[in-house]
C-alpha cells in the first residue's frame, strides 16, 4: 500500500504535538477526516514529532509517538 504524510498539530489539555500521520495515498481512508473518524483505532500513529507544553512553550522531538484518541 502507498503512503503518504500528512502534517497535523494535535493538542491536548496540556500539549500541542507537531508531526506526520502516514494516510493511504488513495482509496478508502486517504482522507484525514476519514482516518481519524475510523472506530477500531484507538491510538493515532505520528512520526517525527515536536511536542511543545502550552504553559512553558519547552519542546522536544521525538522520532515516534502513539496518541490516544
Amino acid at each position: 500500500m502507498d503512503l503518504r504524510k500528512q502534517q497535523v498539530i494535535v493538542e491536548i489539555e496540556r500539549y500541542r504535538i507537531e508531526g506526520a500521520l502516514h494516510l493511504p495515498a488513495e482509496g478508502y481512508r486517504s482522507r484525514l477526516s476519514d482516518y481519524m473518524n475510523q472506530r477500531e483505532a484507538e491510538f493515532l500513529p505520528m512520526t517525527d514529532c515536536t511536542i511543545t507544553t502550552l504553559e512553558t512553550e519547552q519542546a522536544r522531538t521525538v522520532p515516534f509517538l502513539l496518541v490516544a484518541r
